[in-house]
């Protein structure tokens, strides 16, 4: 195999491999930009998987068959903005650990998620999901056509999620108040900004976006659901934040850099390189913990406040 088609290859996965990572970052960019660091970004997509499979796996067969796919995106993104407002309530409200918080909400999301679906459905099947989408001519432009434009819908979705969040946070009013409950909060509160009620929001907007990239996941990447379907991809999102220095551009960067990785580590495999697959499969996270270590000096250009719970009667 020559190397542009192994190149080729290595591109045409990684597009697809990194959507569900990156909208789940570009969510939980929301909650850290308003000071709040959610570990609990894997069990919402848990969740957002389990949904986004088993409503249409339910309404199959049925008059509601051709809408099964976007009522799954809905109730995903349903389930993960309640998850992201349990989150607040317990952190924003009731000022818990917010990394302690974090991991309960994730290990409530995923042992939520493998129960019912052991209830419901018992063992591992398929729904139709969501089809390729080719770009009409687009689609045919050498080498960058199959890589850029022949993928699901909501990989497009993805990628423009990514101005948007731009957008959002730095041209419009409520991304300054983000910013700045995030930053300084009691200067924020000041002002006039309910600092809880901005925290609220934001984390259920994060919490909406981790539950679609859940059903992502399990709608257009897999068409099933299993226990281990999101495998990590939670924490990523979390880490590419901090990788991305808090902007969407650089998060898509961070995204892109380890679904490479893993398309990689997969690729190797198909290719028969002698290399054990164990190491392989290491390659993308250890790239994750290397570039996470170099760029220790990031967490100064983040928000202040992050994970600090804010009580105004505290004056220091």
């Amino acid at each position: 195999m020559s190397p542009d088609v192994m190149i080729y290859n290595v591109l045409c996965l990684a597009v697809p491999f990194s959507v569900a990572i990156l909208i789940a970052a570009l969510g939980e960019n929301f909650n850290q930009r308003a000071g709040v660091f959610n570990l609990g970004c894997d069990g919402i997509m848990c969740m957002g998987a389990y949904l986004g499979f088993m409503l249409p796996y339910t309404l199959k067969g049925g008059v509601m068959a051709p809408y099964g796919n976007f009522l799954g995106l809905l109730g995903a993104m349903a389930v993960g903005a309640a998850f992201g407002l349990l989150f607040a309530l317990v952190t924003v409200t009731f000022r818990a650990s917010q990394g302690i918080a974090g991991i309960g909400l994730q290990m409530l999301g995923w042992g939520l998620s493998g129960t019912l679906f052991r209830h419901f459905v018992g063992g591992v099947t398929g729904v139709e999901g969501i089809q390729i989408l080719p770009i009409p001519y687009l689609s045919k432009i050498p080498f960058l056509g199959g890589v850029l434009f022949n993928h699901n819908p909501l990989a497009y979705v993805a990628f423009l999620l990514v101005p948007a969040s731009w957008f959002l946070l730095y041209k419009t009013p409520w991304g300054l108040k983000v910013r700045a409950v995030g930053t300084h909060p009691r200067a924020a509160d000041t002002m006039g900004i309910h600092v809880d009620r901005t925290r609220y929001q934001a984390l259920a907007l994060g919490g909406a976006m981790a539950g679609l990239a859940g059903a992502y996941l399990s709608l257009c990447q897999a068409k099933m659901f299993s226990d281990d379907l999101v495998a990590g991809r939670g924490f990523i999102a979390v880490a590419l934040v901090y990788f991305g220095r808090w902007s969407p551009l650089g998060i898509l960067g961070g995204a892109l850099l380890f679904s490479i990785a893993q398309s990689f580590q997969l690729s190797m495999q198909v290719w028969g390189i002698k290399f054990p697959y164990e190491f392989a499969v290491m390659l993308p996270y250890v790239l994750v913990i290397v570039v996470l270590a170099l760029a220790r000096k990031a967490r100064q250009l983040g928000p202040t406040d992050l994970g600090k719970p804010y009580n105004r009667e505290m004056r220091f």
